[in-house]
């Protein structure tokens, strides 16, 4: 058996997204589409990557009010969770207010999400594995960044590659970014979307964050939304590619949706330019419905079909 599987290491979090044409007034009712989803950039990202035909595991920690629906989620859309669940606290919660133009203003309760540590790491997890996810979700609370350091430290023993996804430009300023590029020094791949990418390096252009990234990672894929995205390798621009037309509804996802076309492709011997592609093409999918997490018998290939010379 080949080592091709995915691990990804982050939070299953409960989506209740409210849709609205008209700004959120103080004080009064503003009219909106609320609906409830699974969500969470870890959990996204491996049920995207288990859609794209990736062996793709999570590793998590759920609360006591709603991990089984969660659990539930995660294995209809292939993916192997591996859960741990908190008798204390509840799973973490987003409302996310989504604008007439798909923009997004969240309010987060990370719960049971926060408190994910080494406890819940096992070196077997690695089994079958051909690389290791990281959502910097996981590193910005302590319980998180020591448990991020054991699974890099023993995935790197065992000869798994390793990346990371910064999250969010807010906590990760919060944590500090020499901090943040220190703790997770173990990693040959950083996905961070443009704002990351300017903030972690002090660059002005994608090209230049990303080719400053590659220097102190291996790798580097920035993602620049409708734009497409790009990667630099060793200091140098290896790759782009366009972002794809779609009809934004909700832009909740999409990052993640990304992130696992590009590790699902390179996983299956892509290129970077193919695991780009592939990614764009993801993302599209993403931002075309409401929700993190791909539609049960959505056809990628029928949406965004592959065209080769």
């Amino acid at each position: 058996m080949t080592d091709r599987g995915l691990l990804v290491v982050g939070d299953a979090v409960t989506d209740v997204v409210a849709l609205h044409g008209s700004p959120v007034m103080s004080g009064t009712d503003t009219a909106a589409d609320i609906v409830l989803r699974p969500g969470g950039s870890g959990a996204n990202t491996a049920a995207w990557a288990a859609h794209l035909g990736a062996d793709a595991r999570l590793l998590t920690r759920l609360g006591y009010d709603s991990s089984d629906w969660h659990t539930a989620e995660l294995v209809k859309t292939g993916v192997r969770p591996h859960v741990t669940v908190d008798q204390d606290h509840p799973t973490a919660v987003v409302i996310a207010m989504v604008d007439k133009n798909g923009e997004r203003s969240m309010l987060t309760n990370r719960g049971a999400g926060s408190l994910i540590s080494e406890s819940d790491w096992d070196p077997a997890l690695l089994d079958g594995v051909g690389r290791l996810h990281l959502s910097g979700y996981v590193l910005f609370a302590e319980p998180g960044l020591r448990l991020a350091g054991i699974a890099m430290a023993d995935a790197a023993a065992a000869g798994v590659a390793i990346s990371v996804d910064p999250a969010s430009t807010g906590p990760l300023r919060d944590f500090g970014v020499e901090r943040f590029i220190r703790e997770t020094a173990p990693a040959g791949l950083v996905i961070p979307n443009l704002d990351e990418a300017l903030l972690l390096t002090g660059a002005t252009t994608p090209e230049r964050a990303a080719v400053l990234l590659s220097e102190s990672y291996g790798t580097a894929v920035v993602k620049l939304g409708a734009e497409g995205a790009l990667a630099a390798v060793d200091g140098e621009i290896v790759a782009t590619a366009a972002g794809l037309p779609a009809d934004v509804v909700d832009s909740t996802g999409a990052g993640d949706a990304f992130a696992a076309g590009f590790l699902t492709a390179t996983l299956q011997g892509a290129n970077e330019t193919a695991a780009l592609e592939t990614g764009c093409r993801a993302g599209a999918a993403c931002v075309a419905q409401v929700g993190g997490r791909p539609r049960y018998g959505l056809d990628l290939n029928r949406l965004y079909p592959i065209h080769t010379d």
